[in-house]
């Protein structure tokens, strides 16, 4: 009987302390999602909140313009200021020390919206749009650019999106995970390592037109585009990712990157980075 009792104590006492024992993947709560702010892009403002939480942030760009807009984001080192940015896109050569890019979302079609999903980390930063057209005059000389303080968050981290299709960037190219599907979904994109800073602005072609098409409008900017602006996402830092969402119906799509070249100047897309897609 004493060694019957004993079993049964041990057993009773082990059932108790599992009870007891905290279930972390049962109890615990998802990550929530990006925080998401709106910014409204026009001739020649954005209108945005002056301070957001650090994290994931998802950005809608909303093109209330009658021009192309994008809304590049950097970050400001050193005790600069917005309007330090501005002198710094008035000059040539590359961008000093104190400021990086760190992405946001590319341009979208007048009436249109874009988005970009990326991880800020606490310090100043400035929205800028380097849009040259029409007229040849970046949009940032124009006074687009608006200063932006990230501060500390005391949020659970955020889930980074479930990407569809992870798209490389690369001198000078598009490495798609598998092809673009019609419907909506996520793309992830990336910079490879150790290659120049890119971007992607997705384009839907006209029926019936070509890359070709497009790059003879581009040489020229006479008459209304071939295809519409979609949105995309900006330079990032080489190896971190950036998510944008999109809603995908059939037809001819391009890839490309506007970005100059580090070392002749020329656009990457003149170095051959624009690829055409077919959605079905």
């Amino acid at each position: 009987m004493h060694f019957r009792h004993s079993v049964i104590s041990v057993l009773s006492l082990a059932v108790a302390l599992a009870a007891c024992a905290p279930r972390d993947e049962e109890t615990a709560p998802p990550p929530p999602a990006p925080n998401v702010v709106t910014v409204r892009a026009s001739d020649f403002t954005f209108e945005a909140p002056a301070e957001v939480p650090s994290g994931l942030t998802t950005f809608v760009m909303q093109n209330a313009g009658p021009n192309l807009h994008h809304m590049v984001i950097v970050r400001v080192d050193s005790g600069k200021t917005a309007e330090d940015v501005r002198a710094v896109f008035s000059m040539p050569g590359p961008p000093p020390a104190w400021l990086s890019f760190v992405g946001g979302p590319n341009a979208p079609d007048p009436g249109q919206e874009s988005n970009a999903t990326l991880d800020l980390t606490p310090g100043s930063y400035a929205l800028l749009c380097l849009v040259d057209i029409p007229g040849g005059v970046p949009h940032i000389a124009q006074g687009m650019v608006k200063a932006l303080n990230v501060t500390a968050s005391t949020a659970p981290a955020a889930a980074a999106p479930t990407a569809d299709v992870k798209v490389s960037l690369f001198d000078y190219g598009f490495t798609l995970s598998k092809p673009l599907m019609a419907g909506l979904q996520t793309i992830e994109v990336v910079t490879t390592p150790n290659q120049q800073p890119h971007e992607i602005e997705l384009i839907r072609l006209a029926p019936g037109k070509t890359a070709d098409d497009f790059l003879a409008w581009v040489a020229k900017m006479d008459g209304p585009p071939p295809g519409a602006a979609i949105g995309g996402v900006l330079p990032a830092p080489a190896g971190v990712s950036q998510y944008f969402t999109t809603n995908l119906t059939p037809g001819d799509y391009l890839l490309v990157c506007f970005l100059p070249d580090a070392k002749d100047g020329k656009m990457h897309f003149e170095h051959g980075m624009i690829q055409t897609i077919t959605i079905s």
